[in-house]
């Protein structure tokens, strides 16, 4: 029981926010963030489509973003 409870992203220890995953289930949600962000990077040219280039990459990145909160430890100044 003691492992569904451990935080696949923890809180940094100084400031607001996340530290690098500890867990695979983080380090995997990280890879595919990478690996979409890259995807995107040579299907879409920020040069030619830059407005579906930042759509795309500010949805990626809130998803990860909405991961982190839910699966992450709780965020608060430090």
């Amino acid at each position: 029981m003691a492992d569904d409870l451990k935080y696949w992203f923890p809180a940094k220890r100084h400031g607001w926010g996340w530290a690098f995953p500890v867990t695979w289930q983080g380090w995997a949600v990280l890879t595919v963030y990478a690996f979409f962000v890259i995807l995107t990077v040579i299907t879409l040219s920020p040069i030619i489509h830059p407005i579906r280039f930042l759509i795309v990459l500010t949805l990626l990145s809130a998803l990860l973003i909405v991961i982190c909160w839910l699966k992450g430890e709780p965020l608060h100044w430090r």
